[in-house]
């Protein structure tokens, strides 16, 4: 089916009491597994470009594969910019094909914050697509004890109905303990804090750093309100873990190994599919 915005499927989402994820492809591999897992699955997804690989040379024939891959499938796909990191970042998303941009303005002062993603809202709303923000600021998994679990970072939710009034944002990114990355130490979730945003403000939230947490966290946060949910981590170190397996075999060929990266996307993404709950709901 043709590429959506996510907006209205994010939306659905909301009211359904599930969540879509975000799965984060930096190649082809991992893409025809993600794919392969959407479709087998029958659910609504994001695929998302990291704005990290947006200056590579060959992002224009990347994005024109996604691109192809996600009009074959006949699930609702949105391609996604992931942590836009300029307003150039997400006008050459947009203009690449890209269907929906994030902006990360996490780490600037609210004014700021707030008027840089206004800009990206309006610019993105001109063209038919959806737009993310982050208030307050998900940190990294390896600075976890000195950060996210010294509440470092997270949401005020004083200034989220503000910040959503003013920049006009689809889609809001709320920090509430989570982590990009390998967390060292334990995540912990700030529920109460969820409950409080969701109660400010109606639009989809949103969760970055899912890989670690628990099933039953994981539940929790979707039962709290959150209705996307952003994992690569899990699904980089599992295709890891499935290509040094397949290495040590006596007969290992270029094919059988690099094989197992879609493996791993598809085994992967299949499970977050069920686990959110948006398996079924394409």
């Amino acid at each position: 089916m043709p590429l959506v915005s996510i907006g209205n499927e994010l939306k659905r989402a909301q009211q359904g009491k599930y969540a879509i994820p975000l799965f984060d492809t930096f190649e082809s591999l991992g893409a025809s597994g993600i794919f392969a897992a959407i479709n087998e699955k029958k659910a609504p997804c994001i695929v998302a470009v990291y704005t990290g690989i947006l200056d590579r040379p060959d992002i224009r024939a990347f994005v024109a594969y996604l691109r192809q891959m996600a009009e074959e499938s006949p699930m609702p796909v949105s391609l996604m910019l992931d942590h836009g990191a300029s307003f150039e970042h997400c006008v050459k998303a947009l203009t690449l094909g890209l269907s929906d941009v994030m902006f990360d303005g996490s780490k600037l002062p609210l004014e700021e914050n707030i008027a840089r993603t206004r800009l990206v809202v309006q610019t993105a709303h001109a063209v038919g697509a959806s737009c993310e923000a982050e208030l307050g600021h998900v940190g990294q998994g390896t600075d976890y004890l000195n950060f996210g679990a010294q509440r470092k970072g997270f949401t005020n939710p004083d200034e989220v109905e503000r910040f959503v009034a003013e920049t006009g944002v689809d889609a809001l990114a709320v920090a509430i303990g989570t982590a990009h990355g390998v967390y060292r130490g334990e995540p912990h979730l700030e529920l109460e804090l969820l409950a409080e945003i969701r109660r400010r403000v109606d639009v989809p939230l949103v969760m970055h750093g899912g890989s670690g947490l628990s099933d039953e966290q994981f539940r929790s946060a979707i039962a709290g309100g959150i209705s996307k949910i952003n994992v690569f981590t899990d699904l980089a170190m599992t295709s890891v873990a499935y290509l040094a397996e397949a290495t040590k075999a006596k007969d290992a060929s270029f094919h059988q190994v690099t094989a197992r990266i879609a493996d791993a996307f598809k085994e992967r993404s299949c499970y977050y599919l069920d686990l959110f709950g948006a398996s079924g709901k394409g």
